[in-house]
Formats: C-alpha cells, structure tokens, sequence
C-alpha cells in the first residue's frame, strides 16, 4: 500500500517559508511584490483559478492585480494591456490565464510578456533557460512536482524516469527537471508504441496526459513512485486524476491523490517565482 504525498500539507510548509521570505524582502526594500493575472473571457474553471491566485497572493503578503476581460476582447487589446505592465514597476508578475480565446494567439500573448517577469516561465527565452538549466523560474507545476519529490525524500538519481505526456506546459519541462537530478528520463504520449512496457520500467512515473483513470495497475511496476498531474471531473461531478488511484495505490510505494496531490502546488510555486521576479528586478535588493 503506497505512502500519500500530502499536496496540502507541503503547500502549508512551502507557502509560510515564501511568506516569510516576502516579508523580509519588504523588510529589506520596502517594495511588495505584486503579480498581475489576466483572464480573458468567462470560462468558469479558469475563474477559479484566478480567485485562488488572487487569494494566495494576499494570504502571503502580495499585491494582486486581476484583470479581467471580456471574450471579445482583442489581440490587440490584450498587447497593449500586457506592455503597460511590462512597463509598470508595481508589478513583478505577469500571468495570462489560459486558454484564450481562439482569436487570439496564444504565442504573441507569451512571447509579448516580459522574461523577468514571465511568472509561469512559458516565454522562449525561459524555455531555453531550462533547457541548459540555468533559469530563473520554471514552469509552476513541474517546479511543484519537484518539491513533492524532495519534501518526501524521493531520490531521483539513477532512477527509472517516465514521463507520460509531452506539453510545453508539463511534459516537457517535467522530463528536463529530471534529467537535471540525473534520473534517467523517457518521454511517452498518445502515440507511442506498446506504452505499458514502457511505464512498467518506471521507478518514478509521472503522468500527464489528460485522460481520467488512464494509467491502471497493470501499467505500474511494484514499489513505483506514481505522481498524477492530471484532473479531469467525472460525469458524477467528481473529480479524478490520469491514474486509477484505488487499484494503481496498491502498487506504489508513494502516490499523490486527485484533488490534494500536485494542484495545491501550482499556485504555491507561482507565488515562490514572483518572489524571485520581484529580487530581480529591485536593484537594491
């Protein structure tokens, strides 16, 4: 029977040590950070999310900025918002929640945001940082799978690594955050051939690939590590992750729930990035 990695309880401990950090900084230079969100739009999930983000900034000792914006809004629109608070001093964070709509390009809506202030580290030139691993962020939910991993003492070096799913936003940079920690990495998505050999070999098997319940026991060597990104809602309303929790926890060594496992890390990880935007970018600091 698997150990639960406890999302909540290593966002309590991560969020009061960045809430320390905040204050010492105000302390220090008498400048609060802020983070700025831009939702576009009214989809409801996304809705939530920036009510959270809203809530998590001000429960740590942050300015909040949200912004918000019909769907009609255009691209247009979107820009010039966007450079105004490159531009504005007040803000350290810059996040546009997505997705948008399809009028717009979600590329020039990345790439038109500040790197220094690229908060969820999806700008080129913070992808590229990545990549030869010297970033100043990265990007929040693999950043938070990081930090489950190492609060329960999961040694990656010379492990087995899978990562199922190859998104910008997880897949990919999940995979190179492994490699980092010298784990041994292999990628796999929906088109990949005999996939279950492939996740069977995994002593840490990440899973992001969108589909409820899609990783089963019989994909899962015994004793693995199985952390689930996914969260998907059933047709009961409930809400499930990629994995078969009940039948794939008793294969585990350690597992993360859905809802309590990798979710509550996001947003703590965006509040630890605009931290570190907001040290960059006050020169006195």
């Amino acid at each position: 029977m698997a150990e639960i990695i406890d999302g909540k309880l290593v966002t309590q401990v991560t969020r009061k040590k960045t809430a320390e950090m905040t204050a010492r900084f105000k302390e220090l230079t008498g400048v609060t950070p802020g983070l700025a969100v831009i939702l576009v739009g009214d989809d409801p999930a996304s809705a939530v999310y920036v009510r959270n983000k809203h809530k998590g900034c001000l429960d740590i000792g942050m300015n909040s900025f949200q912004i918000e914006y019909p769907k009609e809004t255009t691209e247009e629109e979107l820009l010039s918002k966007i450079k105004e608070l490159n531009e504005d001093e007040n803000v350290h964070g810059i996040l546009v929640q997505l997705p948008l709509p399809k009028h717009i390009n979600e590329d020039n809506v990345i790439n038109a945001i500040s790197p220094l202030k690229d908060v969820d580290a999806f700008h080129p030139e913070n992808v590229g940082k990545i990549l030869i691993g010297k970033y100043d962020f990265l990007p929040c939910t693999p950043a938070g799978v990081m930090e489950l991993l190492a609060f329960y003492n999961i040694d990656i070096e010379g492990k087995e690594c899978v990562v199922l799913g190859r998104s910008n936003i997880v897949g990919k940079p999940m995979s190179l955050l492994l490699l980092q920690k010298n784990g041994t990495v292999t990628v796999c998505h929906s088109r990949t051939k005999n996939l279950a050999d492939i996740t069977r070999r995994a002593d840490i098997l990440v899973v992001a690939i969108g589909k409820a319940d899609f990783v089963t026991a019989d994909m899962v060597k015994e004793g693995a590590v199985v952390i689930d990104v996914g969260i998907n809602r059933k047709p009961d309303g409930k809400l499930t992750g990629d994995v078969d929790f009940n039948s794939v926890k008793e294969k585990a060594s350690f597992i993360t729930p859905v809802p309590g496992g990798v979710g509550p890390m996001t947003i703590t990880m965006l509040l630890a990035n605009t931290l570190t935007a907001a040290q960059k970018q006050v020169k006195i600091y």
